[in-house]
């Protein structure tokens, strides 16, 4: 199986990159956001639980999150594999991932790391404009719609997120960083890190990853993909 953990900070391209890399690999991009908003719309025993600390205006703890992904990665779509996007966060949550795959007897593949300066990505992140529809991401100056406040793929409407001001996204980011550095280095040592220049074109990133994981994947024994 191919479990891919893909990082990137705030604005780096990362759920782009997952969204064209699940079309490639043929398997699931599976969010983190995308999970809890699933949790919550249907009510779910886990969705229940997280929105009482959501509620309380605090971080849903680890062992809630960590029995989403789980649930998740149980489904049939998943049986060859998946592109995880925004989890794990921190060592403990890694931790607790190779755990689940420990159990699957299928170890984490590649840890791909979309690496941009956070200079650029302040720049990008001013820029953004999302669909209302689909969730794409649009960018004035670096990935335009065709046309102005339209999305590309199904007409909708484009938006501005109303925390997307230079002094929230400058905090975005140097949380990331602080939070995500020990994760870097957790992965690194597993010898798992991947770095990719995320200062290219989607077209060139996209490149560099899957030249990345198939280089992996040519190196496992045939045995552990189905």
């Amino acid at each position: 199986m191919l479990f891919v953990v893909l990082m990137g900070g705030p604005g780096a391209g990362k759920g782009t990159q997952a969204r064209i890399l699940q079309q490639s690999l043929e398997i699931p991009q599976v969010a983190s956001g995308d999970l809890f908003r699933e949790h919550f719309k249907n009510k779910t025993a886990l969705g229940r639980l997280a929105k009482q600390y959501t509620d309380a205006g605090e971080l849903v703890p680890d062992d809630v999150t960590v029995e989403m992904v789980r649930e998740r990665l149980s489904r049939a779509d998943c049986a060859a594999g998946a592109i995880l996007d925004g989890f794990p966060r921190t060592i403990p949550q890694a931790k607790a991932l190779n755990q689940i795959f420990a159990e699957k007897d299928d170890p984490v593949t590649i840890v791909p790391y979309i690496h941009v300066d956070p200079e650029i990505l302040l720049r990008r992140l001013a820029g953004r404009w999302t669909c209302t529809k689909c969730g794409h991401v649009f960018h004035t100056e670096f990935n335009p719609p065709k046309v102005s406040g339209v999305c590309d793929f199904d007409g909708s409407p484009l938006y501005q997120r109303e925390d997307d001001t230079e002094e929230t996204q400058k905090r975005r980011i140097e949380v990331y960083f602080n939070q995500t550095t020990p994760l870097l280095d957790f992965y690194r040592e597993e010898n798992l890190l991947f770095e990719v220049d995320g200062d290219q074109s989607i077209n060139e990133v996209q490149r560099d990853l899957i030249v990345a994981i198939r280089a992996v994947e040519r190196s496992y024994p045939k045995t552990n993909w189905s």
